[in-house]
């Protein structure tokens, strides 16, 4: 057979106009065509203990020997067996290179020996040969396959890495690195003011791993990592359910992280991963947060109990569903929601319905151990006591311990540092949002610990949805959040 040559159609405008399409190695796609077809050998009399979704090829309890003769000589021959040792469990019996292969067979509706899963036993054994035939006649190619990668060759990917530089560059907040300072002497255990010290920006970009899962391509597919087909009969790759990107399963290991989603792929804007959100609309933030707040500050900031207060659920329900319908063009205005709880409660299940919360699972025990950071101190602790009183005033010192304001804010600071991009972004702009309505308290009666009650599990939630966690955080959660809003200005 020929080499075969495919050409990858380029369907992404913008090309440069020197851009050559890379070529596809069909060498792999050869092996495929030449691997054995399964053949079904049949049993010469019906069986009454044959399951009804099994076919002739079930042979009844035989012995592992007999089935060995029944296959010798026959590439590709197949049949099913009872097991001896364990009856009602079912082996598949295959012929390949003049050896016997034999797997322990399930059927859930679906026939499988391991994570595929097949509607019939025919194309499972088609699938085995296939992968046996290949991996053995290419097991040094396949080890070396991804070494000399065409995936950063790729015109299309060159292109998109630019586009996204190019727009995210554009007005976007770097995190800021502070040194919060306290004087020798412990004045009082009320928090102070910190002072600011600026040094060199974080440089960050917003990365974003791809969302691979296991595919069926049909046809003939080709991975656009190291340009090798991708064999088998199902399940041959992963595909970025994101971006639309097909490799191997084992290629994906090696794929950057450099997702960029197509909005055609992004169904929902609820219950998005908030990078994916912002990555598919080439957004600082996620447009949720930003209509959400700008229509609070612009009618609601006064109203009595913001954000404490709920809108009606169904209202709510319907804020969503026209996000998700409309995106950016949902009509929030007051003519649509006069109640401002409603879009106050939008928002906060935004933010409650990430799959991964704004203050992330990983750095999750850092804020609360942040929370939690206490120093011990010696202080002059002057008491009076019976008979004492009255010849004179007895003083002794004391050990105790106090909040370490500084230290607390040090390690907050710490884990803003370590958040994904878009997730310190929108923390930020969100703090600014909360720290502006603290200042009409006098109006809305919120304060930064009344609102830390409301956000606190709205930003913050557990790794592992453990209720009695969940409750003993809940302290910690309210303080991490009020002590953001309070220190917003340095912080972030």
């Amino acid at each position: 057979m020929r080499r075969m040559l495919i050409v990858f159609i380029a369907v992404i405008r913008g090309y440069p106009d020197d851009y050559q399409p890379p070529i596809w190695k069909s060498y792999l796609y050869q092996l495929q065509q030449e691997a054995p077809r399964p053949k079904r050998i049949t049993c010469p009399q019906e069986m009454e203990s044959r399951p009804k979704y099994y076919g002739r090829e079930f042979h009844g309890m035989i012995s592992r020997d007999y089935a060995d003769e029944l296959l010798a000589g026959k590439e590709g021959a197949y049949l099913i067996r009872e097991s001896q040792r364990q009856p009602g469990t079912h082996t598949l019996a295959l012929s390949f290179g003049h050896q016997t292969f034999n797997y322990r067979l399930f059927y859930d509706g679906k026939h499988f020996v391991g994570e595929k899963r097949f509607e019939s036993v025919h194309d499972l054994v088609t699938d085995a040969l296939i992968t046996l035939y290949i991996e053995t006649k290419a097991a040094e190619y396949i080890a070396k396959m991804t070494t000399n990668p065409i995936y950063e060759h790729l015109g299309y990917t060159s292109l998109l890495k630019d586009k996204m530089v190019h727009r995210l560059s554009r007005g976007r907040t770097e995190p800021r690195r502070v040194t919060f300072q306290s004087e020798d002497r412990i004045s009082s255990p009320v928090v102070r003011r910190s002072a600011l010290k600026e040094t060199p920006e974080k440089l960050s970009s917003y990365e974003k791993i791809h969302n691979f899962k296991v595919h069926t391509f049909r046809g003939p597919h080709w991975c656009e990592y190291c340009a090798n087909f991708m064999w088998g009969l199902i399940a041959q790759g992963v595909r970025c359910s994101d971006c639309g990107l097909n490799v191997h399963k084992q290629c994906s290991k090696l794929v950057p992280s450099d997702c960029q989603p197509d909005l055609r792929r992004i169904k929902k804007v609820y219950s998005c991963d908030l990078t994916t959100l912002v990555k598919a609309h080439n957004t600082t933030r996620p447009m949720v947060v930003d209509i959400c707040i700008r229509e609070i500050e612009l009618r609601g900031m006064k109203s009595e109990g913001l954000y404490r207060v709920s809108g009606f659920s169904e209202h709510i329900e319907d804020v969503r569903l026209a996000f998700d319908r409309d995106g950016e063009r949902a009509d929030i205005s007051a003519s649509a929601y006069a109640d401002i709880n409603i879009i106050a409660g939008a928002l906060k299940l935004y933010l409650r319905d990430l799959p991964i919360p704004v203050i992330t699972f990983d750095l999750y025990s850092k804020f609360i151990q942040a929370a939690s950071k206490r120093f011990t101190s010696w202080y002059f602790h002057a008491i009076t006591a019976g008979a004492a009183r009255q010849r004179s005033d007895t003083y002794r010192f004391a050990y105790t311990e106090l909040p370490n304001a500084e230290s607390r804010l040090e390690a907050i600071h710490e884990g803003l540092l370590q958040l994904p991009p878009a997730h310190y972004e929108t923390l930020r702009y969100l703090m600014a949002h909360l720290k502006r309505v603290t200042t009409l308290e006098k109006y809305n009666l919120m304060n930064a610990e009344n609102l830390g009650i409301v956000f606190g599990p709205t930003l913050m939630q557990p790794p592992e949805q453990n209720a009695l966690t969940t409750l003993n955080d809940m302290r910690q959660q309210k303080l991490v959040v009020q002590l953001m809003i309070e220190h917003e200005d340095v912080l972030f």
